[in-house]
């Protein structure tokens, strides 16, 4: 029988407490990994580490805002001090928007969004990289489709997922001969709390969905994508039928693909 790929592997994994995060724990658990869960909730990262122990991985419980950069300085070191190194980097915090631009009230919540979902990512990345390169382990960044086609209402978000593209397909680059491995992935909608938290034109959390539920991929599916792909050392993952013949039409037709985002969001798909 085939040993685990990430059996013992010590794997970070931010936006823990639920959604894509916590799946992605628990999968790796039943291998046998060493899993740090880092997000702002502590209690509920503290359930899924209990889920995770049941599973039977060990697991290190470290509340973490990745906006924040002594904190992902924090993060890193206490993996080290309780296992002793570091082999996986999972960037998975992130939060959302739905707006239009010339509808916001405030620009904070692009702000926001980018200290998150991309600074937070580069934060986490450049304290764990030191270790990474010892392992010769593997980063992941969990993007969007959106950040690899403008969509409407979605200006700020995607604004956040194209920066991480544009980050991490570099270091990829800058690493090649290091051994450690970078793997972006582009998930399309997802059934998280992500969603609902997003934040409307003013800021505050829409509490809702645009999205037909039917549409959606379940966190356990998308998970065991991202895995798999950690696990290839894959380059990307993009995860839809649509968006991967879409990449191809945007090259020789791109207002093709601004027609088809449009009447997609318009459709709630």
């Amino acid at each position: 029988m085939a040993r685990p790929p990430f059996r013992g592997n010590v794997v970070v994994i931010t936006g823990a407490s639920d959604g894509i995060g916590a799946e992605m724990a628990l999968q790796l658990a039943t291998q046998g990994a060493r899993i740090v869960l880092a997000a702002r909730d502590e209690a509920k990262l503290q359930a899924v580490a209990a889920r995770c122990r049941q599973l039977g991985g060990q697991t290190l419980v470290v509340p973490t805002d990745v906006a924040v950069q002594a904190q992902c300085e924090t993060l890193m070191e206490r993996a080290v001090a309780e296992f002793g190194r570091i082999d996986t980097l999972v960037n998975n915090a992130g939060i959302s928007m739905w707006a239009r631009f010339d509808e916001l009230t405030t620009l904070e919540p692009f702000e926001r969004m980018m200290r998150v979902n991309y600074m937070g990512s580069v934060y986490c990345t450049w304290y764990a990289l030191p270790h990474l390169k010892k392992s010769r382990g593997r980063i992941v960044g969990v993007s969007s489709l959106t950040g690899r086609a403008g969509v409407p209402t979605r200006s700020g978000y995607a604004a956040t997922k194209h920066a991480m593209a544009g980050f991490f397909d570099s270091l990829r680059i800058e690493l090649a001969d290091e051994g450690v491995t970078v793997t972006m992935v582009y998930p399309g909608f997802v059934s998280t709390a992500i969603r609902e938290r997003a934040m409307g034109p003013d800021g505050t959390a829409l509490e809702s969905s645009p999205v037909h539920e039917a549409r959606v991929m379940t966190p356990e599916e998308c998970a065991r994508i991202i895995i798999a792909a950690m696990a290839g050392r894959r380059r990307e993952v993009v995860m839809t039928a649509r968006a991967k013949v879409g990449q191809w039409i945007k090259l020789i037709a791109p207002g093709v693909v601004d027609r088809i985002a449009r009447r997609a969001i318009e459709r709630g798909e």
